[in-house]
């Protein structure tokens, strides 16, 4: 059973950063997209933010374009959210999800594994 493990969640200010890490217990950084959703209280999850089966590709939500970036390292099990000037509607749970899709990366349907998320809160 493929497990994914999310942290660096945490409080910081506006305009500060931080970076996710998401550990996957095999390897399926490598060859499988990975993706980042967030879910804020009351509200829907919604797609953050993707990264293709190569990792050529990366895929945004216009919200954090600019601002967020995702990489991935297959050798070290690894997928990464770099967050900068982080903003209080950032606040959310942070998701981790890997799909061995090609195609519809921005939908939640198309993963195969979810993590447990870390919370991050941005404060004004």
């Amino acid at each position: 059973q493929v497990q994914l493990v999310e942290s660096g969640g945490g409080l910081v200010q506006a305009g500060g950063s931080l970076r996710l890490s998401c550990a996957a217990s095999e390897s399926i950084v490598s060859n499988y997209a990975m993706a980042w959703f967030r879910q804020a209280p009351g509200k829907e999850r919604e797609f953050v933010a993707a990264i293709n089966r190569s990792g050529a590709t990366p895929y945004y939500a216009d919200s954090v374009k600019g601002r967020f970036t995702i990489s991935k390292d297959g050798a070290k099990k690894t997928a990464y959210l770099q967050m900068n000037s982080l903003k209080p509607e950032d606040t959310a749970v942070y998701f981790c999800a890997a799909a061995d899709a090609f195609m519809g990366l921005r939908l939640s349907s198309s993963y195969n594994y979810w993590g447990r998320g870390t919370q991050v809160t941005v404060s004004s």
